[in-house]
């Protein structure tokens, strides 16, 4: 039982300490996400201070604007240290991977990467892309219970999949061993104890993403590994090391967030009748019910960055090497920012979400992601007339990813 749990069974009001402190979110009596402490602290002074549970001192800050400031200054508030409470203590592929490298270094990564996901790009594999997201939906077009996360686990591969031009029959094992790289302890992905469950997650992607790299040297194509290889970084093309880093890093961010947004719009969808039956509608543009799912459910629930010059933020004196935490799902519920924010409001107009992030770190992904969700609501909306829980829902054990692990749904057509 940890801080958090603690508190809440002694009936405390929960501390910031204890939301650094947690491992995940998910158990009785426990928000998911902390919804309500991060309600308060957007009224209190920022940044918050507290600390992890082997004594790390982290800052935090959970309004809108707070959020967007620090994420978008890479100058003051860098990236390459690591962006997850989880590995505070520094991340080896700093300064290598695109989400790791802030400017000018990052722009080198990313053009060549978002040359792959652009408009055009994307809709020369539309059909493919289409007719992935099919597949993937199908199972759940059928009259009876399903598991709805199961079924989707790998709904981000309908994209990622054409992108990277990865053999469709990896998909699975991709999309689970990237849930294991993010939640190791969660028993749907555990393999023994955490540290063996990493060692083998990622045993298995970068094994596989050795012999995919070495493929395309050997025949290069339109791919997006194909376009790492013609990247240089201070007159030096790319280590085979650090395409590899980059692959591994494009998996994670896909796979790690794009289903769990499609869950849980379903979840949202089962457990309220009548929002389930305006999606189902179908009255409300799809492409606004799409990003209200990403702003409601904000699949990443934090970014951290670590401090690297001398600034102030709201009277608080922050040194470099002081790690910030930029808590994305606390700003996506913002009141100053979105009317009634804890609803659920599939024709909400405007939508100025970040569940991709904001400024130079911008998710290079968000095309493809709406490009999928998209296609999946718009197929369950023509098949499906009702959806009602059929069993206990399941939470990711992370601090990080706000997923579903088990999501049992009584479809009707």
């Amino acid at each position: 039982m940890d801080l958090l749990e603690t508190e809440l069974r002694a009936g405390t009001p929960p501390s910031f300490d204890s939301i650094l402190a947690a491992e995940s979110y998910d158990t009785p009596g426990r928000p998911d996400p902390p919804h309500a402490l991060w309600r308060l602290m957007r009224d209190l002074p920022a940044p918050h201070e507290g600390h992890t549970a082997d004594g790390v001192r982290i800052w935090s800050v959970t309004s809108f604007a707070d959020v967007v400031r620090v994420l978008r200054d890479t100058g003051r508030f860098g990236s390459e240290y690591g962006t997850i409470l989880d590995v505070r203590h520094g991340d080896p592929a700093g300064g290598h991977t695109i989400n790791l490298t802030d400017p000018p270094h990052h722009r080198a990564l990313r053009v060549p990467t978002s040359r792959a996901m652009t408009t055009h790009a994307l809709r020369r594999m539309a059909g493919l892309i289409e007719a992935n997201v099919d597949r993937m939906v199908a199972p759940l077009l059928e009259p009876g219970t399903h598991d709805a996360a199961e079924h989707l686990l790998a709904l981000a591969m309908a994209a990622t999949g054409p992108v990277l031009r990865v053999p469709e029959e990896m998909w699975p094992t991709i999309a689970r061993s990237a849930m294991a790289g993010v939640a190791p302890g969660d028993p749907a992905y555990a393999d023994g104890d955490v540290r063996r469950t990493l060692h083998f997650a990622h045993v298995e992607l970068f094994g596989f993403l050795r012999e995919v790299v070495a493929e395309r040297r050997r025949r290069p194509g339109d791919d997006l590994v194909s376009l790492l290889l013609t990247v240089e970084v201070d007159g030096r093309r790319l280590s085979d090391d650090q395409i590899l880093l980059n692959c591994y890093s494009f998996l994670m961010g896909a796979n790690t967030t794009t289903p769990h947004v499609a869950t849980q719009l379903l979840h949202a969808m089962a457990v309220r009748e009548d929002l389930g039956k305006r999606v189902l509608a179908g009255d409300d543009r799809t492409a606004g019910v799409v990003e209200e799912a990403l702003r409601w459910s904000s699949p990443t629930n934090h970014l951290m960055r670590r401090v690297t010059e001398p600034v102030r933020l709201h009277g608080t004196d922050l040194e470099p090497g002081d790690l910030l935490c930029a808590w994305v799902a606390s700003a996506n519920r913002d009141a100053r920012v979105f009317t009634a924010p804890d609803e659920f409001d599939p024709g909400r107009h405007p939508n100025p979400h970040i569940a991709f992030g904001v400024g130079a770190h911008i998710c290079v992904g968000a095309l493809a992601a709406r490009t999928v969700l998209r296609l999946a609501l718009n197929r369950i909306r023509d098949r499906v007339a009702e959806v009602r829980p059929a069993g206990p829902v399941r939470h990711l054990r992370s601090n990080f990813i706000n997923g579903i692990t088990s999501l049992p749904l009584e479809v009707r057509t």
